[in-house]
């Protein structure tokens, strides 16, 4: 194996151990109030830190809420879309 299909094969092994991340985003419908709500009852965030993520999520369009597995935050992304909120799942650090 040459020296670049070592490097290729690391990287890809790398890209398979990198966790994922669930994000929340921002949508014209839902209130403030709520999406802190979703946050507290859901992923049991103290106030402090659901309140952080809410005010996130207005203000910069989005928020990553959960990091880990795959099917995890597939299942935590599910759940969200159940409160009637927009969320996706994302490689970490794409």
């Amino acid at each position: 194996m040459t020296k670049t299909e070592e490097e290729i094969e690391q990287r890809e092994e790398t890209a398979l151990d990198q966790p994922w991340v669930t994000i929340v985003h921002n949508d014209p419908v839902n209130l403030m109030s709520y999406v802190s709500y979703v946050f507290r009852s859901y992923f049991g965030y103290p106030p402090a830190e659901a309140e952080r993520l809410m005010l996130q999520v207005h203000l910069t369009g989005r928020a990553v809420v959960a990091t880990g597995p795959r099917e995890e935050m597939e299942a935590h992304a599910e759940a969200m879309h159940d409160f009637g909120l927009w969320a996706t799942v994302s490689r970490a650090g794409f």
